[in-house]
């Protein structure tokens, strides 16, 4: 199931060790192989000499360890004939009177390649041009191992051409080098890197280490699996802690570097669809020459029978899961210092916004204080307006008043309810009218004034829509859809409400207002009240802003199919099939027909992952039909 989805699990195994124990290192790698393959692990990767370990110094040149190392890999072939999993385990090979430092690949007990170190490190606490051969124009491109001629190379990526899936290996110092071996690997099509290492630790060496894999993995944009030698290995100078690691261009999906002695696993499912599509995206791979060519090998990956992912993903994708605080306050000042640009350019020194005191305008007002700030303008320069209509609540009025108060922005309150009864009046729509005309009528009456204070303040009208009603065409045309400038253009509705909570915990003036904006529903508030309470809630009519945002993001950020949208969305929000298309389905309709708003958008500039703008990352014609995406539903 999760195959025909475009994932591939993968997984990285410390076992437990003795320096030069093989026969007991090799009854460890075992139980893991067993272990990750009851797990339903397709390719698992051990650390880097895992069968003597790393640590052997000069027993490395021992003859009877040497012997026992091509033993041991024949007892591996053996004792995991039965199971489909492939594995790479470390091993040093003795070929043609040189000593390489090797992974050796094993799928149903056959050798299906090996491949040498490149980068033999010989500094600091490094000696291994001691010990081991660096590859050269000498080094043959296949070796007699254990009976088998298999490939031999640093320059060989695994095939399996039914899934479309192909991993390279590197050797830890391979990664830390000046040109990585990786790079070759992935511009040949490797989707994962699987790297066994013998990292030791030292203060500070683990966040480098970390930050080190996470940039060749988003550079590449690539899967990378880090398994690293651990506690057990000789401490007789240094130590090492089994640092594991799994990303997917550039995020990380799991990581393990706690010391300890006893084995341990971890693992993940790498979507090898999103890696493939942001390769396609992007330019880098089609304009980079390839200087080197690197031999397939084929392979048959085991079937991934399960329904149930390992990973999770977001409820909320746009939403950071870690430095929340730090990327709010840097969206923040992307957004003001926008606006302070435009401002700028444009020889402006006041703004005229609409303030409604939902979410969308509060952001607005939030961005146009501190760029305020940022120039040093009079706050009266701010004309903010509040605009009344039929559907207005007391609530929303008021904290609309009381933040344009508390900002010290110039306040109007302009009604539009005799402007819009004249105008229904005018163009013959009747009294009990509650159609898409009655409420359409009142944004494109706010917009005009707000435009019309503009020309009279020589302002300009900073909107308030976001990225999330650009995506369902949930604006009104020529009505709130259009501005001077719009700061909110690249934050999807589930950001925005984080970006306010963090204005609020962090500025004591506003935080009670702000916490009631949060807490007000949704709504546009255009139909009539029922006694004095909002009867129009936005997510009834487009959907829950958070399964939208997920959709979005997925369908733009990650090039998902459909079919793997339903799916991930059903494990992580827990509903039914039926219920994600149906939601799903909605979405297309409304982000398809809904392309013209876009095509004609003001500027706003681009804050996350994704961006609508027809002059940015998004280009598509207004009258693209949808049936192809909606008939795989």
């Amino acid at each position: 199931m999760l195959n025909k989805m475009g994932y591939v699990r993968v997984g990285a195994f410390v076992p437990q060790m003795k320096v030069a124990d093989i026969k007991y290192n090799c009854q460890e790698i075992v139980k893991g192989v067993i272990e990750s393959d009851k797990l339903g692990i397709q390719v698992l990767c051990f650390p880097e000499l895992c069968i003597t370990g790393y640590t052997c110094q000069d027993l490395f040149y021992n003859t009877d360890l040497l012997k026992q190392v091509k033993v041991a890999i024949q007892d591996l072939c053996d004792k995991t004939r039965n199971l489909n999993i492939t594995y790479i385990v470390g091993a040093p090979i003795a070929v043609d009177n040189r000593l390489y430092n090797t992974a050796v690949v094993i799928q149903a007990g056959k050798i299906l390649g090996v491949v040498p170190k490149k980068y033999i490190p010989n500094s600091n606490e490094f000696y291994e041009r001691r010990w081991f051969s660096t590859i050269d124009e000498n080094t043959p491109t296949q070796i007699l191992l254990n009976n088998n001629i298999v490939p031999f190379g640093d320059d060989i990526i695994f095939m399996d051409s039914e899934q479309g899936f192909r991993f390279g290996i590197e050797i830890c110092e391979d990664l830390w080098g000046v040109k990585p071996q990786s790079d070759d690997l992935a511009l040949n099509g490797a989707q994962v890197i699987f790297n066994l290492s013998s990292s030791d630790d030292y203060v500070s060496k683990n966040e480098y280490r970390y930050n080190l894999v996470k940039m060749q993995s988003s550079k590449l944009m690539s899967g990378y699996v880090y398994v690293s030698s651990g506690v057990n290995e000789s401490t007789t100078d240094l130590i090492f802690g089994g640092d594991t690691m799994i990303f997917e261009n550039g995020k990380l999906l799991i990581r393990d570097d706690n010391y300890q002695f006893s084995s341990k696993i971890i693992y993940n499912d790498i979507d090898i669809d999103y890696i493939n599509a942001t390769r396609i995206k992007n330019s880098t791979f089609s304009c980079t020459k390839i200087d080197r060519k690197c031999r397939k090998i084929a392979f048959k990956l085991s079937n991934l029978e399960s329904e149930v992912l390992s990973r999770q993903y977001s409820k909320t994708p746009f939403v950071p899961n870690e430095n929340v605080e730090n990327i709010c306050n840097q969206i923040l000042n992307m957004q003001s210092f926008a606006l302070a640009k435009r401002l700028l350019a444009t020889n402006t020194k006041s703004v005229v916004i609409g303030v409604s005191g939902g979410l969308d305008s509060t952001l607005a007002l939030i961005v146009i204080n501190k760029t305020f700030d940022i120039l040093k303008l009079d706050k009266s320069n701010i004309i903010a307006v509040t605009m009344g209509g039929f559907g207005t609540s007391n609530r929303t009025a008021s904290n609309a008043t009381k933040l344009i108060n508390l900002i010290g922005a110039t306040y109007k309150n302009i009604s539009i309810v005799s402007a819009c009864k004249q105008h229904f009046v005018d163009i013959g729509l009747s009294d009990g009218d509650r159609s898409v005309t009655f409420e359409n009528a009142q944004a494109r009456e706010r917009t005009q004034i707000l435009m019309d204070l503009g020309n009279l303040y020589n302002a300009i009208v900073v909107g308030t829509g976001d990225l999330s009603e650009l995506a369902l065409g949930f604006c009104t045309y020529n009505g709130d859809h259009m501005s001077g400038y719009s700061v909110n253009a690249g934050v999807p509705k589930t950001l925005v409400k984080y970006i306010i909570d963090y204005v609020a915990n962090s500025d004591d003036r506003l935080k009670d207002t702000l916490i009631d904006i949060l807490q007000s529903p949704i709504s546009p508030e255009l139909l009539p009240l029922d006694n004095g309470n909002v009867i129009q809630k936005t997510e009834e009519v487009v959907g829950d802003y958070e399964l939208n945002d997920f959709f979005l993001y997925h369908f733009i950020s990650r090039q998902s199919t459909v079919q793997k949208i339903i799916f991930i969305a059903c494990q992580t929000f827990n509903k039914d099939e039926k219920f994600i298309k149906t939601r799903l389905r909605e979405f297309l309709r409304r982000f398809y027909n809904n392309q013209f708003k876009r095509s004609c958008m003001p500027d706003g500039i681009k804050v996350g992952s994704v961006s609508l703008s027809p002059r940015g990352d998004f280009r598509m014609s207004s009258d693209t039909s949808y049936n192809l995406w909606t008939d795989l539903i």
